[in-house]
């Protein structure tokens, strides 16, 4: 008999704040699709934008758990279950420190008062949903006695699951396993492990944490849990030989894996994290959706039918002037794909600009089905674009880096624009595309300023 294991990721409960709100919705999407039992969510700020990540995500992960972490007070467990209350399969994880000097640093308790704490945040979780998990974190430094007590009181007060925590990474495989049976023996209830991998043994001591009875791994991608590409690919080796076995689809693992790395990677730092080679093939407007989606395909990318509707969009648009290559269809993507939705689209622009006269510009947004229209002069054609696009929007921002770059080298090369915008400390990045820099850059600021909107509304 199979003994089936279960992966809960916790990449998008690392801190990746460079990533837009589209970008994490994406990952949660190819996790699920990947076949993670549980996809991780870090605790809820008192920001809009983070209840509602919670629930647009919960409107589309149907098959995993969606699991929010609670760790500062009551509110925050309070915060967790409001944003949960649509998702099919709901989790709350109390996630509590475990050693006398992070307790006191973070929840500012000593050590004799937190088991109190312990049954009261769990406790609390429980009366809001059925499914509570409890993670001690860093408990492979904490004191067993206190440690086991802290585990004791969270399973009395309702946790269904217990993960412990090798932060870290101070224990070898085999020691961790052994430490995971002394800590769990008695516990009733299922135990997962947390291993971090910075030694390079997470896979290891999470196997053996396996063997010695745990039933749930805490995996990532590109963060500090096991990975998630070895772990799965070990399963995938041993499962004949040890009868260990995993939801995960392993024929998609390593391109979907492929597909978040470069989501966070590369689109978070605005360049591509792999060549794209040239491969002769030219599109031109007179192709279909369906070959510019097979073209899209062996880029790399799984995009839905939202995304890919907003792609063959935009390589139309480029289309109408040039047949469009494979790096010009790869920029296309970047630029059009996993976006949040459009408040703002361009109408039309018109700029003027010479060495005897002011630059100015006049462009016409639509807004909601309406037009809007800003008209203004600035130092240069692309300064009085922006001017007007603030004009229009009704608000000025403060531009970090502005910069643009030719996607391909020939004579009608298409430009690739990056605007970030900062507002409330905040980086908003947008990119736009087209064969006129001008266009390419106007483009590129409406996608930063539509981001700003969406998160604010």
């Amino acid at each position: 008999m199979m003994n089936q294991i279960k992966i809960a990721d916790t990449t998008l409960s690392d801190v990746k704040s460079s990533l837009t709100f589209k970008q994490k919705l994406e990952i949660a999407r190819k996790l699920e699709r990947l076949g993670v039992d549980a996809v991780e969510l870090p605790e809820i700020g008192v920001t809009k934008a983070d209840s509602l990540l919670v629930r647009t995500a919960a409107s589309f992960v149907k098959n995993s758990v969606l699991s929010v972490a609670a760790t500062t007070s009551a509110q925050a467990v309070e915060r967790a279950a409001e944003a949960l209350g649509t998702a099919a399969h709901p989790r709350i994880r109390i996630e509590l420190p475990m050693t006398a000097s992070i307790m006191e640093y973070t929840l500012h308790k000593k050590q004799h008062k937190m088991c109190d704490y312990v049954t009261m945040m769990v406790t609390k979780a429980k009366s809001l949903c059925d499914d509570v998990e409890f993670t001690a974190v860093d408990a492979t430094r904490a004191e067993e006695d206190f440690l086991k007590e802290a585990v004791r009181c969270a399973v009395e007060a309702g946790a269904s699951k217990i993960t412990l925590c090798d932060d870290a990474a101070i224990l070898l495989p085999d020691d961790f396993a052994t430490f995971v049976d002394r800590i769990t023996k008695g516990i009733e209830v299922p135990v997962g492990v947390l291993c971090n991998n910075k030694n390079g043994v997470a896979t290891a001591a999470a196997i053996l944490a396996v063997k010695n009875g745990a039933s749930c791994v805490k995996t990532s991608i590109g963060g500090e849990a096991t990975p998630l590409r070895d772990f799965g690919a070990l399963i995938k080796d041993i499962r004949e030989n040890y009868g260990i076995t995993a939801a995960l689809r392993t024929t998609e693992l390593h391109r979907a894996i492929d597909q978040i790395e470069w989501i966070i990677s590369g689109k978070a730092r605005g360049a591509v994290a792999r060549e794209i080679v040239d491969d002769g093939v030219r599109l031109s407007r007179n192709d279909t959706v369906d070959t510019v989606r097979e073209n899209v395909e062996k880029l790399g990318y799984d995009l839905s039918d939202e995304d890919i509707a907003k792609v063959y969009d935009e390589f139309l648009r480029i289309a109408r002037k040039k047949n469009v290559g494979v790096k010009e269809l790869d920029a296309i993507v970047a630029s059009s794909a996993l976006q949040v939705p459009e408040t703002y689209t361009i109408e039309n622009y018109v700029i003027n600009s010479g060495n005897k006269i002011s630059s100015s510009a006049q462009i016409s947004l639509n807004r909601e089905g309406r037009t809007v229209q800003g008209i203004a002069i600035g130092d240069g054609p692309i300064d009085a674009a922006f001017h007007a696009i603030e004009q229009i929007i009704g608000r000025r921002f403060e531009l970090d880096d502005f910069s643009i770059q030719t996607v391909t080298q020939e004579k009608e090369a298409m430009g690739n624009a990056l605007v970030r915008l900062r507002v409330g400390g905040r980086i908003y990045s947008g990119t736009g595309l087209s064969t006129d820099i001008i266009g390419a850059s106007v483009r590129a600021y409406i996608s930063a300023v539509n981001k700003i909107v969406y998160e604010e509304d």
